[in-house]
Formats: C-alpha cells, sequence, structure tokens
C-alpha cells in the first residue's frame, strides 16, 4: 500500500465516519454535503429496494423530515472495506448499529436499533472523496417501549 491509498482509506473512512456524525447531531445541511451533487440513496428493507433519493436537495429533504420525530439518534460505525477501481472511484461497505428513541402517543419512549449495511460507491472530485451512491440495507430492526 502506498501513501496515497492510505491517506485516501482515511479520507474514506472519515467521510463515512461524518455521515453518522451528522445524522446523529441532525445536521442534514452537512450531511447531504458529504454527497456527489447528483450523489442517490437507495433505501433497502427486506432485501428490496422501497426507494431511492436522487440528488442532495432529494436526499435532504428526506433525512431532514425522517429524524423530526426523533429525540435521539446514534449511530455506532463499525467496520468498513473499500476496493479502489481507480484513482477517483471506490466501492465500499460500511456497517452502523443505529439506534433510534422517540416518544409514541401514550407518552412512551421507544426505542429502536437496527442493523445497517451500507454498499457505497465513492468518487473522488478536486481531491475530495464523496458519497456517488448509498445502499442502505435495513437488514434488521428491533422495537422497545418503555
Amino acid at each position: 500500500m502506498n501513501t496515497q491509498e492510505i491517506a485516501d482509506r482515511l479520507a474514506l473512512k472519515k467521510l463515512v465516519d461524518l455521515f453518522s456524525n451528522y445524522s446523529d447531531t441532525k445536521e442534514n445541511d452537512k450531511q447531504v454535503q458529504l454527497f456527489t451533487p447528483n450523489g442517490r440513496v437507495n433505501i433497502i428493507n427486506d432485501g428490496e429496494v422501497t426507494f431511492t433519493l436522487d440528488g442532495r436537495e432529494a436526499i435532504l429533504n428526506a433525512f431532514s423530515s425522517s429524524m423530526d420525530d426523533y429525540s435521539a439518534v446514534f449511530h455506532m460505525s463499525g467496520q468498513q472495506t473499500v476496493s479502489f477501481k481507480d484513482a477517483t472511484h471506490a466501492d465500499g461497505i460500511a456497517y452502523n448499529y443505529v439506534t433510534l428513541v422517540k416518544t409514541n402517543d401514550q407518552g412512551q419512549a421507544v426505542t429502536t436499533n437496527e442493523g445497517v449495511r451500507y454498499q457505497d460507491q465513492y468518487e473522488k472530485i478536486d481531491g475530495q472523496w464523496y458519497i456517488a451512491e448509498r445502499n442502505s440495507n435495513f437488514i434488521w430492526h428491533t422495537e422497545e417501549v418503555h
């Protein structure tokens, strides 16, 4: 591994981690800037794409509104693997453990835990790595009312 590949791998890890950090702090305006201008997000449940978001504006609108009901959002980033296609394109897989907390109509806290596998395509533009496409595969979830 040469120094450029090491630098790129560190930059891609930071990119994936910032996505989670900005989600947790609900800084969706910063989060959407991690995508290419025409970036795409595919949401996958039970192995099927349930909806697709094309472009930063669509991603921002969906991410912002989907977090409104939650009083707490927590992502724990796990392993990430990266395969380089060339100097400006790469594929990656990253795992997240996600916890979401909201209050239901009865005033009870509802905690949802999810296992998410992100299959990403990355693109380096003007020396900066971005997410070009993210397949968000929600593999499992549990819900607890307390």
